[in-house]
């Protein structure tokens, strides 16, 4: 399996903090996640390319792993 990178390929693992590097718009919501935004305590999925948090607001969130970077 690939190890999960964030923008600046630095490897991730189960439980990290991640920092958005871009405002992102939450789908099928009206919440837009800032840049800046701290995510703690992150969950890898099976696809390099992808995690699943929770941030303040939403739950069970899936974020593409190009607009993060570890904290």
């Amino acid at each position: 399996m690939d190890d999960t990178k964030d923008a600046n390929g630095t490897k991730l693992a189960d439980g990290d903090s991640v920092t958005l590097i871009k405002d992102l718009k939450v789908k099928g919501t009206s919440t837009t996640l800032k840049r800046g935004t701290l995510i703690k305590n992150i969950r890898l999925t099976g696809d390099p390319d992808e995690i699943e948090c929770n941030a303040e607001k939403v739950k069970g969130l899936v974020l593409k792993t190009q607009f993060l970077k570890k904290a």
